[in-house]
């Protein structure tokens, strides 16, 4: 059998039935589809088949909307993401070819696309554009119209073929990974970021990340759960080299080095050339659930820190603003991430902090960690798409589920996945690959608990 093919994104579309109703018109419903390519009367056909799938659906369970389609070649999702706005997600099943009696087959492994995950993308792609879009609420006009001029857009072919690319059972947790320090260290950073604020009025929040892990922020949960996410995919797009850039520091580089090591991740690229501003996103944070605040996103960084700022959005940024934050936080920031570095440093000399193919995810503070996760391991052969497979199937029984409850799950070949579930939402996913029986899981999975979580009480 050959190598199996990628999943790939075919379709995404955003529809509400209900801005025209007259005949001719089904074009005014359709407000973004991807390829743009594709004939107008292939894209209104494509709607109408969703409308009366969605119809249809209703007439068994009004209150439960179609959510997914499954055909030989395709899956197709269907989110409702506000009312009468559908998000449509078209995505393909992997092939393989398969030779039986001489003969060349076609196989189709629909296993390997799950609803539960690409579900999870769909919203959270809904959820990132209502935080970037420039109106309070997404889906209005001028909101679309933003959209469709700028290919760069969180709803663009470039971010969900990638999200489809890289997705797992993670996104269905949609978690943030810390990053642990010692007192020292943690109350440093918290003591830095209230000086920039109090330094900086304009600033109404502040975020701090090293690599891609969050040290401290004074956002709201929901805020910081969909910047994290932004500023791990999308802002890692468009400047890869910069947040990919660097990891450990030597602790007196940044004391002896002459120039300060920051630079602009939003904002201006040089700040000796006053007439390049550079590209701000704006961004709108919750106030209290109800209320939307404007904000420009302001990322800095030095060495592997970044300090996110969320400035006030009726202040007009400036070179001079740019300037003194640039005084104030390059040295600073370039120590502290230096100094951090030193820790982080001796976390990766150590032992492993995480079995392998472990992941364990508390629904509390949405804190993840994971040695499974796509962003780091972008590479995943069959045996990765088996224990996967195996680790969503567990995930769905486990939201079904009570609370305190195990469940063992013999996946495809010798793979075995462990799930476990505490009553304060704690989770905890093991897959293994070399066991051959129930009671030689059950010992490893004792021996990890042991080793990694002892001041987390899990079933015995």
């Amino acid at each position: 059998m050959s190598s199996k093919s990628a999943i790939q994104l075919l379709k995404f579309f955003v529809y509400n039935p209900t801005l025209s109703k007259k005949e001719g018109e089904e074009e005014k419903n359709l407000m973004y589809y991807y390829p743009q390519d594709v004939p107008l009367d292939n894209k209104i056909k494509d709607v109408g088949l969703c409308e009366a799938l969605v119809k249809f659906s209703r007439t068994f369970a009004a209150d439960a909307p179609c959510e997914s389609l499954h055909t030989q070649k395709t899956r197709q999702l269907f989110l409702e993401a506000e009312e009468n706005y559908w998000l449509i997600l078209v995505i393909s099943i992997p092939t393989a070819q398969k030779v039986k009696d001489s003969q060349v087959y076609i196989e189709y492994h629909e296993d390997d696309v799950h609803d539960t995950v690409y579900m999870a993308v769909l919203k959270q792609a809904y959820q990132m554009q209502a935080v970037m879009a420039r109106s309070t609420r997404w889906w209005q006009r001028p909101a679309w119209i933003h959209l469709k001029i700028r290919p760069e857009s969180i709803l663009s072919q470039r971010y969900l073929q990638t999200c489809v690319d890289r997705c797992d059972v993670l996104d269905v947790f949609n978690g943030m990974q810390f990053l642990p320090l010692d007192k020292n260290g943690y109350l440093r950073t918290q003591c830095f970021l209230n000086q920039t604020e109090a330094s900086f009025p304009q600033v109404k929040y502040t975020a701090f990340l090293y690599n891609e892990s969050l040290v401290w922020s004074d956002c709201s949960r929901v805020d910081i759960r969909i910047l994290y996410k932004y500023l791990t995919t999308s802002l890692s797009l468009l400047h890869g080299s910069e947040l990919q850039a660097g990891t450990c520091s030597p602790r007196n580089q940044a004391r002896t080095s002459p120039t300060i090591l920051g630079k602009f991740i939003t904002g201006p690229p040089n700040l000796a050339d006053t007439t390049n501003l550079g590209k701000v996103p704006r961004i709108f944070v919750n106030v209290d659930g109800k209320k939307s605040e404007e904000c420009h996103l302001v990322v800095y960084r030095a060495l592997s820190a970044s300090v996110c700022l969320m400035v006030e959005g009726s202040y007009q940024l400036n070179f001079d603003f740019y300037r003194l934050l640039d005084q104030f936080l390059g040295p600073q920031l370039t120590v502290l991430a230096s100094d951090i570095g030193e820790q982080y440093g001796k976390r990766l000399s150590a032992p492993a902090t995480l079995a392998t193919s472990t992941s364990y995810f508390q629904h509390m503070n949405l804190a993840e960690k994971s040695s499974l996760h796509a962003r780091q391991r972008p590479h995943r052969g069959p045996r990765a798409t088996r224990g996967r497979q195996a680790n969503c199937r567990c995930e769905t029984d486990l939201a079904m589920s009570g609370d305190d409850c195990e469940l063992v799950v013999k996946g495809p070949g010798d793979c075995w996945v462990v799930a476990r579930k505490k009553s304060d939402q704690r989770e905890l996913y093991y897959v293994n690959q070399k066991c051959s029986n129930l009671i030689e899981i059950a010992e490893e999975v004792k021996k990890l608990c042991a080793s990694h979580f002892n001041n987390i009480f899990f079933l015995d």
